[in-house]
């Protein structure tokens, strides 16, 4: 399966995590969790979704190795930050148990932006044609 495709879904699972969260925050009139929301629907969906659209349009041949560890890191990112941000404002931990983790995600998530910078920067010239 080619990155963008990988990316395309994993952007519209972030979608509809995020979506059901927000229809049960409605719903229940609990909001507590807006924060976890948000980051479904920013870091999950909106950004997996432009850097799928990046990887059809623009990055025909990444290489292979940097594309993957990128793809890695940030999803696990998102997946570790939007965790612990449920389980933080859910009530389920506190935050001296998960800040170490929201920070690694976080480094994560920034990692994987980084290396979708370097993979754009240094793609072939024609493929912006």
């Amino acid at each position: 399966m080619q990155l963008d495709r990988k990316y395309l879904i994993w952007a519209l699972c972030y979608a509809v995590a995020g979506m059901g969260l927000g229809i049960y925050m409605a719903a229940s009139h609990e909001h507590g969790q807006h924060v976890t929301h948000a980051h479904l629907l920013l870091l999950g969906f909106v950004a997996s979704l432009v850097y799928g659209v990046i990887h059809k349009l623009w990055l025909q041949e990444p290489g292979q190795g940097i594309a993957v560890v990128q793809l890695f890191a940030h999803q696990l990112g998102v997946l570790g930050m939007c965790g612990g941000l449920f389980l933080l404002y859910g009530g389920f931990a506190s935050g001296a148990v998960l800040e170490p983790i929201l920070g690694v995600a976080s480094i994560a998530v920034l990692l994987g932006a980084a290396l979708m910078l370097r993979m754009v920067l240094t793609s072939r010239r024609d493929a912006w044609a």
